[in-house]
């Protein structure tokens, strides 16, 4: 059973998603067994995703902002636990690309391949359908913490070219969102309007739906 912070469902600006989220989730027994892993986007659709698949599957999340790859080495061991998943939904890059002091990103292009490789590697033992969502985009203007627009795409490309050599199933968020970004984003903000969410968790759900039945 995985618990989520009310503070962790607070970075998703939405707090009616933080207390959705909030309810621990308990299995329905008989049903496939979904984790989804990621940063506070994904705790923005999570409740969304789960209500859509609600009688299908078991949604559980992470309990914390799953923030860079270089995190996610060190805790996907503890993420994974001793349980069986049938699908694993993951996502790293947004908090990879935040620029640093000396305009170098938090986790450089070439590393951020490289973690990816591992913990693709390490999901893989579990037996569990793997599903990559890309990055979703970077609006322009003075977005804080700062991210560069087409950093995305370039942390995209090198995560679709680790799961191209896994077989890990993409689910294309970032090419579903962009051109709604005015209707479903915050304004100069990487976070989303409720409506946001709940669009990216239907193309979350149908991944997940396609993933279990093939």
């Amino acid at each position: 059973m995985l618990l989520v912070s009310p503070v962790l469902w607070a970075q998703t600006r939405d707090p009616g998603a933080a207390r959705a989220a909030e309810t621990a989730v308990v299995d329905t027994p008989g049903l496939p067994r979904v984790l989804i892993i990621g940063d506070s986007i994904s705790i923005g659709y999570t409740p969304f995703v789960r209500e859509l698949l609600q009688g299908v599957a078991n949604v559980h999340r992470i309990p914390e902002n799953g923030g860079p790859t270089s995190r996610g080495v060190e805790q996907i061991e503890k993420w994974l636990g001793d349980g069986k998943w049938d699908v694993v939904h993951f996502n790293f890059g947004l908090h990879d690309l935040r620029v640093m002091e000396g305009e170098r990103r938090q986790v450089a292009l070439e590393d951020y391949e490289k973690n990816l490789e591992s913990l693709v590697l390490r999901m893989k033992k579990t037996g569990a359908k793997l599903i990559f969502a890309t990055t979703t985009p970077v609006p322009e203007g003075n977005v804080n913490p700062r991210r560069a627009p087409a950093d995305v795409v370039r942390y995209n490309d090198a995560a679709r070219r680790v799961a191209r050599r896994h077989g890990v199933a993409i689910n294309d968020l970032y090419a579903a969102v962009l051109p709604r970004l005015t209707e479903l984003q915050l304004p100069v903000n990487v976070h989303f309007k409720p409506e946001g969410y709940r669009f990216l968790a239907e193309k979350v759900a149908e991944a997940i739906r396609a993933a279990l039945t093939h």
